[in-house]
This record gives structure tokens, C-alpha cells and sequence, in this order.
């Protein structure tokens, strides 16, 4: 696995753990103590924020886990991949996105810049 691979495996980690004891752990291993998130819908700095937003996400979606779609692109201290947000019950995916992040020297992120794919519309 590369090291592009790994970072892209804790970071589904940390969106998919459950509970705020194994959300922390999580975010703490996926992101540097200083570690960013930026999306249209959200902004977040250190884990406690990053723990937040990610709350807030399966909050707003439960039943649903994170999913890579897709092989991880990276090249220096970047990668860039894809993923779905995926019901468990039934498979549907309302929400998909491609995100790009930055890692720092000791393979953790430092910085993620998402773009929305796909998103469900209101009716």
C-alpha cells in the first residue's frame, strides 16, 4: 500500500468510526493536530472541529458509510480520489464526492479541499 493509500484509508476511517472515543482516536490518527477540512458545506481546523464536522455528517446521514470509488492518484505530498456516501440498507449512494489532500512528513493529512460530486436536492 502506498503511503497515498494509507492516508486515504485512515481518513475513511475517521469518517466512518462511531462514537466520540473512536471518532477522536481516528481523527487524531488521520490528521495532523493542526489538520483542515474544506468543503462548500463546511470548514473545520484541529480534531476536535474535524471530529464535529464528521458527527454532524452521520448525524445528518445515519445508516450510511463512506466509500472510496476508485483508485488514489498522488504524486509529492498530494493525492486526490473519489468516494460515495453509501446507505447500508439499500446501496444508494445520495452523495459523491472528489476530494484532494495534502500529507505532511509523518504521512498524516494536513489539509483536505473537497468538491461535491453529487448531492441529494430538496423537494
Amino acid at each position: 500500500m502506498t503511503q497515498y493509500e494509507t492516508a486515504v484509508a485512515r481518513y475513511f476511517e475517521a469518517w466512518n468510526a462511531t462514537g466520540p472515543e473512536a471518532r477522536a482516536k481516528a481523527v487524531a490518527a488521520a490528521w495532523t493536530e493542526d489538520g483542515d477540512y474544506t468543503d462548500p458545506l463546511a470548514e473545520a481546523r484541529g480534531h476536535e472541529r474535524l471530529a464535529a464536522v464528521i458527527a454532524g455528517a452521520q448525524e445528518q446521514f445515519p445508516g450510511h458509510e463512506f466509500r472510496l470509488t476508485g483508485a488514489v492518484d498522488g504524486h509529492h505530498h498530494m493525492a486526490r480520489f473519489s468516494w460515495e456516501l453509501v446507505s447500508t440498507a439499500d446501496g444508494s449512494a445520495p452523495v459523491a464526492a472528489t476530494d484532494v489532500i495534502t500529507l505532511a512528513e509523518d504521512g498524516r493529512i494536513r489539509s483536505v479541499l473537497g468538491f461535491l460530486d453529487r448531492v441529494p436536492t430538496t423537494g
